[in-house]
């Protein structure tokens, strides 16, 4: 892997990541076709990346809610006048953590979905799925639940949905938002919890890559190009957030729709031809 694919996968990564078009389906297409194989190591410096740049970019939300957590456990909750508790942020930190949790089922196959990787097939397909969600969302009845009415099964189902796909081409993103809508969730708020839900999923995939590394020989001569594709991943994190503020407001994915379906049929076409 040169430094030159290196910064273009960095970039990639850093465009897709929270956009509801399937990052890891596009890490796979490039480079399955192109050649740039980074390894799933590198891809999960690429994820910690983003993940880096979105933090600095939202950096004060997640620190309100932290501290707004650690007000709720020290002073309990107090009703509102609208009969919700205070300390929003906080059950939004419960809902958070309990959409996570169904991606422990995903431990004991993490392995067989990397291997999915390898399949454009696979992933072409994916992403028409992808599309088809999105297309589904945009025509759904609008929803009222936010942080306050949210339930728990509603995290719970909108995490395991967001467990499924972790499977390459289908956007993780996208199937939580359209999780999300299908449970109730009003559209900006569903566009919102499923980029909170994606930020322990990020970073639990990291550590376990970094147990990976520190379990194996590591080919140190990469790390130049490995630590130069994960700046560019942050940095392309950072400027593809404002994106996704637009989306949040607007919360319609159309445009998306149309690109997954395309880009799926794309690949499916080249799969079979290259």
């Amino acid at each position: 892997m040169t430094v030159l694919q290196a910064v273009l996968l960095g970039l990639i990564q850093g465009i897709t990541e929270f956009l509801p078009v399937s990052s890891s389906g596009h890490l796979s297409i490039f480079q399955n076709f192109f050649g740039m194989t980074g390894g799933m190591r590198f891809d999960a410096l690429l994820h910690l990346g983003t993940l880096l740049g979105i933090y600095t970019a939202y950096r004060r939300d997640i620190r309100e809610m932290l501290l707004d957590c650690t007000a709720f456990f020290r002073r309990g909750s107090h009703p509102e006048p609208d009969g919700i508790p205070r300390f929003r942020s906080a059950r939004l930190l419960v809902l958070i953590l309990t959409a996570a949790l169904p991606l422990l089922l995903v431990l004991p196959i993490r392995r067989y979905i990397g291997q999915l990787f390898n399949s454009t097939v696979f992933v072409g397909l994916a992403l028409i799925l992808t599309g088809t969600m999105l297309y589904v969302s945009d025509r759904m009845a609008r929803g009222r639940k936010s942080a306050g009415t949210m339930r728990m099964t509603d995290a719970l189902l909108v995490g395991l949905c967001q467990a499924v796909a972790t499977v390459p081409g289908l956007s993780s993103f996208g199937t939580a938002i359209t999780a999300g809508m299908a449970c109730g969730l009003e559209r900006a708020f569903a566009v919102k919890f499923a980029f909170l839900i994606s930020i322990p999923a990020v970073l639990g995939a990291n550590l376990l890559a970094l147990f990976d590394v520190i379990g194996a020989d590591a080919d140190w001569s990469l790390l130049p190009a490995c630590l130069l594709g994960t700046l560019t991943a942050a940095v392309a994190g950072y400027f593809s957030s404002f994106l996704l503020r637009y989306l949040v407001h607007r919360g319609r994915f159309g445009g998306f729709a149309c690109y997954c379906a395309f880009a799926g049929c794309a690949t499916l076409v080249l799969s079979f031809v290259l």
